[in-house]
């Protein structure tokens, strides 16, 4: 918006800065630029930690393709903020500023990860590790699979190794598996460090690498905590842990640990578990006619073998009972046993009908997926019996285009394997290495936390947009979703800082204030520019005493204290 007054020769120009009237300061109170260009210096005009602080904000603020980013800071004035010119952030900039930052991405992520703990006063006792999958587009053809080094290694393979851009298992599209780690309470969580791994590879892979990174980087203190979900447990991750005095809780796989189940089934003590989500809260307080679930919990002493040193480890398993869980595995299971069970009388009809299209190797395909990987199809036993001649002479005369039926289907329901397995409904185990003065509790209560981490896809996916990502090489593929990773630390710190400055007696849509909320409340946040004979004359405008608020909670400067008062003219082409 541009007003001229015509007594003075003087253009008044109105630029909305938005959410980056907080955005700046809140970057620069996690120091990012100087940490980027205290790990990759240049002697280029301008600094690699002011373009990629930019890109960040970009990021944050709406995301856009790296060609639209110049476009973007002319209509936000990001030259106001940064001192750096619109033209100036190209793509090809950018993407000079992201090779520099691949080779150093950890280096500079464990910086910023210990100012995102300074700033929001978390400690590392523990953390939850959580993978998701990022899909790509393009050919991405020298992208190639990492190097299977040693662990000694593979710091020194990570500079120069992007992951790998290729087709994950059962899928066609090409995929790179991004593994997230958090610190989690009930404010929720900060992310603390990321990995990249292979698009074909597991948590497994993903959990190992990424914890080996946290010793090299973060320095964890003794005791520290890891929960994962059962796509990491293993013996293996649980030792390795345990090696470097070092924790884990995770879900295990349900077909490694029901035997141990049965064989202490009889003598299990159950207690309640203190874990109640917030909707069983407010249904208990609020004496709801909903019903009201809860978990239960028994613990085992357990043996696992490790299998770097093969020597035995201690470790418990707790056993959860969720009542919620079993109302909906009695009602699947009761589910899919009708649908097979019409399914077979269906087929069976089919048979009897005896069009010539109805075959015994059709009708076994037929079947086959008709049970599928259903758990209720276990109770079902099946077989296509050939009739004999005489029960063919005794059949009636086939309809025109049919013929006569030559097999029956014949099949059983095992009642008692499905009562057997009821026993099971429900039931789920957690497997830990934790030291005994932390409670079966204490510990379940810490796993259901790992919900928040999940979140953290989301909103790296959603509002920050990481996918679709179009960029040439692999490496600025990782160093782009490295960033990426930062601008999530700094959303979350963001809801996190709001959080913590409230009053305990704060109404609850204050304590569940998202950090899309807060941004949007800067929408309209403006500054004036008036061209003047020796430049240009800045000056921000009124923020609403809401925008005032915020920033006074968050400990931040206004934009007034960022802006400089007066800005060059551009030079004469």
């Amino acid at each position: 918006m541009a007003f001229v007054d015509h007594g003075v020769a003087e253009e008044l120009n109105v630029v909305n800065l938005g959410s980056l009237a907080l955005l700046r300061p809140l970057i620069d109170k996690l120091d990012i630029a100087a940490i980027i260009d205290r790990h990759i210096p240049t002697d280029a005009e301008y600094s690699h930690g002011t373009v990629l602080s930019v890109l960040l904000a970009a990021r944050l603020h709406s995301p856009t393709a790296l060609v639209n980013v110049a476009d973007w800071a002319r209509e936000h004035g990001v030259e106001y903020l940064w001192k750096i010119p619109p033209d100036k952030l190209n793509d090809d900039r950018l993407g000079r500023a992201l090779d520099a930052f691949f080779e150093q991405r950890h280096s500079i992520l464990a910086d910023v990860t210990h100012e995102v703990l300074r700033y929001t006063g978390l400690s590392l006792r523990s953390a939850h590790f959580d993978p998701t999958h990022l899909i790509l587009y393009g050919v991405y053809e020298d992208s190639q699979p990492r190097p299977q080094s040693s662990l000694d290694r593979f710091i020194d393979d990570l500079r120069h190794s992007p992951a790998h851009i290729c087709r994950g298992y059962l899928t066609r599209y090409k995929m790179l598996q991004l593994g997230l780690t958090s610190v989690v309470d009930d404010l929720g969580s900060v992310p603390i460090a990321c990995h990249l791994f292979d698009g074909n590879r597991n948590g497994h892979t993903g959990i190992k690498e990424q914890y080996h990174l946290m010793r090299q980087f973060l320095d964890l203190p003794e005791e520290f905590l890891l929960v994962s979900d059962r796509g990491t447990c293993s013996a293996e991750h649980l030792a390795r842990l345990l090696r470097h005095n070092h924790y884990a809780i995770c879900a295990g796989q349900w077909q490694d640990y029901d035997t141990l189940f049965d064989r202490h089934a009889g003598r299990l003590v159950w207690n309640n578990a203190s874990y109640l989500s917030r909707e069983q809260l407010r249904r208990r307080t609020t004496s709801s006619s909903l019903p009201l679930e809860e978990y239960r919990l028994a613990v085992v002493a357990h043996q696992l073998m490790d299998p770097t040193t093969k020597s035995p480890f201690d470790c418990r398993v707790i056993f959860v009972h969720s009542s919620a869980d079993e109302k909906e595995c009695r009602q699947r299971r009761e589910k899919n046993i009708a649908v097979i069970k019409a399914g077979l009388d269906k087929i069976a009809k089919k048979l009897e009908h005896a069009h010539p299209t109805t075959t015994p190797e059709s009708v076994a395909r037929q079947i086959a997926r008709l049970l599928g990987k259903k758990a209720a199809a276990n109770h079902f036993r099946w077989q296509l019996v050939p009739l004999t001649k005489a029960e063919v002479a005794a059949l009636p005369p086939p309809h025109k285009g049919f013929r006569r039926q030559t097999h029956r289907l014949e099949y059983s329901f095992d009642e008692a394997s499905a009562q057997a397995e009821s026993h099971h409904d429900g039931i789920f185990a957690l497997v830990t290495t934790a030291p005994l003065t932390l409670s079966g509790d204490a510990l379940f209560t810490e796993y259901k936390r790992q919900t928040y981490v999940e979140r953290g896809h989301h909103e790296l996916k959603t509002p920050l947009a990481v996918t679709p990502i179009f960029l040439k090489t692999p490496e600025r593929v990782e160093a782009l979703v490295s960033l990426l990773f930062v601008a999530l630390q700094a959303y979350l710190t963001l809801e996190r800082r709001y959080r913590q400055s409230l009053t305990p007696n704060a109404r609850p849509l204050e304590q569940r204030m998202t950090a899309e909320k807060i941004l949007r409340k800067f929408r309209v946040c403006c500054v004036t520019v008036q061209q003047r004979a020796y430049g240009e004359l800045i000056s921000a405008t009124q923020l609403s005493s809401e925008q005032r608020r915020i920033l006074q909670q968050l400990a931040l400067p206004t934009p007034a204290k960022l802006l400089t008062k007066t800005h060059d003219p551009p030079p004469i082409r």
